[in-house]
């Protein structure tokens, strides 16, 4: 039974996915396991034939396009190997394997000119507050009503077919491109994500810097003063043209007009996020992901990102697909206390460092105490890319 652990866990996938459910509900047996071979293949492709003039580097900074422009460089292997689909716990296997992470910080730009624009933008001005997040939004009135998050489950038992069917929470994405007509009402709703804020606020006090709820909405984020922020946060969805009824701009979704009382349309669009004025070193945009299929997820960032940059960004921190939710607090919160603790510490080398530290930890701890599995899987480190000055805080 222990030396077919792993590789059980693999067998069937029955995720079950509710209309509008905080989380997409899947289990262990449903990751599939990484190719690490074709994923070497790949870099064998794109960054060894160069690899003379940029392996001695610390940082690379990556400009890329089309399907490329949604894969984290920092996944691929330096080498091939084999995986040991035994170890234990699940997932460990992979501990070996020389991803560019373990080497080299990434930061991804969206053109090379845009490199030099953001480091032209001022040195940040002293004196900013650490934090102000915005998050969980209501969609609409019945979100109001206190919910209990869904944790996951303790493992009763160490067989093969428990550990296969141990649920794991992902952040659920926006459904709507296949419905005739669809409004702010029909997104699902992302309460997780007030507590990830509270636990990357970098030790202000959540009452006045997280804003949740009936308060995540549009108009408190255009009449509040921004420009004095160092990490802004937005976790919502993120939505591109033909995601809801009229919309024409990439936006991100704020609580309804409908709970809060107030005019607007409850979207923060790309127009609006011009009009913002911020000095921040970071903008933050959890759970933003749309998950299509067609790249539009790609779009949602892209042309957000740069309307944020335009506002005076520095750097996004972005997510490339659906996130699970106890590794994607645990890097973010990692990500933020090395920055707290050194305020010089370039922005794509604290992910690095976070996402090592990810890597390298213990992984999932049950209610027992006990490791339930690793987090040394790329599905759990890998989506969070770095977009924009990937450098060190200037000022």
């Amino acid at each position: 039974m222990k030396t077919s652990l792993a590789k059980n866990t693999r067998a069937g996938n029955q995720t079950s996915v509710k209309n509008d459910s905080t989380f997409v509900k899947c289990a262990l047996g449903d990751i599939p396991a990484f190719d690490v071979a074709a994923a070497h293949a790949l870099y064998r492709q794109l960054l060894a034939p160069a690899q003379a003039g940029w392996q001695d580097a610390k940082s690379l900074l990556v400009v890329a396009h089309g399907p490329l422009g949604h894969l984290p460089f920092s996944l691929l292997p330096r080498a091939d190997g084999r995986i040991n689909e035994e170890a234990e716990p699940l997932f460990s296997g992979y501990r070996d394997v020389p991803w560019l992470a373990r080497s080299h910080a990434v930061t991804n730009l969206p053109s090379v000119a845009a490199l030099r624009s953001l480091r032209a933008v001022p040195a940040a001005a002293a004196g900013r507050t650490a934090f102000t997040g915005f998050g969980d939004p209501w969609f609409r009135a019945e979100h109001a009503v206190p919910t209990a998050i869904p944790h996951t489950a303790q493992l009763a038992n160490r067989g093969a077919l428990a550990l296969r069917k141990f649920p794991m929470t992902l952040r659920s994405v926006p459904r709507t491109r296949a419905a005739n007509s669809a409004d702010l009402a029909r997104l699902p709703r992302l309460m997780e994500t007030a507590e990830e804020l509270k636990s990357i606020a970098l030790g202000a006090d959540p009452a006045t810097t997280v804003f949740t709820g009936k308060q995540a909405s549009e108009g408190l984020v255009k009449s509040m003063n921004l420009s004095g922020v160092r990490v802004l946060a937005f976790a919502t969805h993120g939505l591109v043209p033909g995601d809801l009824d009229g919309l024409i701009q990439p936006a991100l979704a704020l609580s309804t007009p409908a709970v809060t009382g107030e005019s607007g349309d409850g979207l923060l669009t790309l127009g609006e996020i011009l009009g913002l004025k911020l000095d921040a070193d970071w903008v933050v945009l959890s759970a933003c992901n749309t998950g299509a299929a067609d790249g539009a997820d790609a779009e949602a960032v892209s042309g957000l990102g740069r309307a944020f940059f335009y506002a005076g960004s520095r750097a996004l921190l972005v997510s490339n697909w659906p996130v699970e939710t106890t590794s994607a607090q645990a890097l973010t919160t990692k990500l933020f206390q090395l920055q707290a603790a050194d305020a010089g510490l370039e922005r794509s080398h604290a992910l690095r460092r976070a996402t090592l530290a990810l890597i390298d930890g213990p992984g999932f701890v049950d209610a027992d105490g006990q490791v339930v599995f690793s987090y040394v899987h790329p599905i759990f480190w890998a989506p969070f890319s770095v977009v924009g000055d990937g450098g060190g805080v200037r000022g």
